[in-house]
Parts: C-alpha cells; sequence; structure tokens
C-alpha cells in the first residue's frame, strides 16, 4: 500500500468527488483553471467551497494568458470580415478579460 499525502495544512484527502461535463464544458474548466495559477484539484475545491478565487500572476500564469491571447489572433486574423466568431475562440477571450478586469478594479493600496 502506498504512502499517505498530506496537503499543505497537515490533512490526509482521501475522499473522492466526481462529476460528468460535456467536451465543451471540460473545455472550458480547463481554460479557467490554466489562468488561475491553481491546480484543477485547489480551484474545483474554492470554487465547491465558494472561496474567493485569486488569480496569482506568475509566469505560468502569464504564459497561459499569452497562448490564449496568440490563439485567439491568429483565428481572428484568418476570419473573414462577416464570419461569426466561434465559441471556442470567445471562452478564452472571456476569461482572460474577466481577470484583467478584476485585476483593474481592485483598489490600489497607497504607501
Amino acid at each position: 500500500m502506498s504512502e499517505k499525502r498530506y496537503d499543505n495544512c497537515n490533512r490526509w484527502r482521501n475522499k473522492i468527488v466526481a462529476f460528468r461535463m460535456s467536451p465543451e464544458e471540460a473545455d472550458e474548466l480547463d481554460v479557467q483553471v490554466a489562468l488561475s495559477g491553481l491546480s484543477k484539484q485547489d480551484y474545483l475545491i474554492q470554487c465547491c467551497l465558494k472561496h474567493e478565487i485569486k488569480v496569482v500572476c506568475g509566469r505560468k500564469v502569464a504564459r497561459q494568458m499569452q497562448m490564449y491571447l496568440e490563439a485567439i489572433l491568429e483565428e481572428l486574423q484568418f476570419m473573414e470580415a462577416d464570419a461569426e466568431l466561434d465559441k471556442e475562440v470567445l471562452i478564452p477571450l472571456k476569461h482572460v478579460l474577466e481577470i484583467l478586469e478584476k485585476e483593474d478594479s481592485e483598489p490600489e493600496e497607497l504607501e
């Protein structure tokens, strides 16, 4: 039997929670997780327990945002002028904009 693994707060997580998602929902969740900078487990725990999810910007998150924005830009460059935007393009863009909007709306601390 393998050794028990404890989390950062010295808790042994031995309960499994599982649910089904459509491929579109799973893709949207993957985008949100990637842009949050958290692991999928930590992200889902925070969401389920209604804790505030604060994006911690670092190299990993910045790189994920850059990748999504480059993919969106590439898609937009190859689109025709009268074509409709695909949902696969809009979902990551929406999440990036939400993150940036929340970051801009937070009051800055005065020193």
